[in-house]
């Protein structure tokens, strides 16, 4: 499984926790079993990339975000929120966690069209 890359696309923040919490869970998973993952952050759940914002969000009989984030990262999963949802909201690149970054449509793009690797959407 370590030669194919998932990249999972949230569209999905607490306006819809279960289609987010699977989101994270399945990109959690996978990095834990050797997968290589690229987790976009859209929409609402742009707001998980910012300190604290993932420790207000609840869902019983959901692992927590922030435990989902940081396996996400100690896996070398790259967590990344569009460039477009960031400007709506007012953020920054500097107010990003750490290991977290803003990127555009053309690098999703890229990434999901590579070869090798499966693209989901939540």
């Amino acid at each position: 499984m370590a030669n194919k890359k998932l990249v999972i696309k949230v569209t999905a923040g607490a306006d819809a926790p279960e289609r987010c919490s699977q989101a994270f869970t399945v990109a959690a998973v996978a990095v834990a079993s050797g997968v290589e993952v690229s987790l976009w952050l859209t929409g609402e759940s742009s707001w998980f990339a910012l300190p604290g914002r993932a420790a207000e969000f609840e869902l019983p009989h959901a692992a927590p975000l922030p435990e989902l984030i940081e396996g996400i990262k100690a896996g070398g999963g790259m967590i990344t929120v569009c460039t477009q949802c960031a400007a709506r909201r007012d953020i920054e690149e500097k107010d990003l966690i750490e290991g977290a970054r803003i990127a555009g449509a053309q690098v999703f793009v890229s990434e999901a069209m590579a070869d090798g690797v499966q693209a989901l959407v939540y």
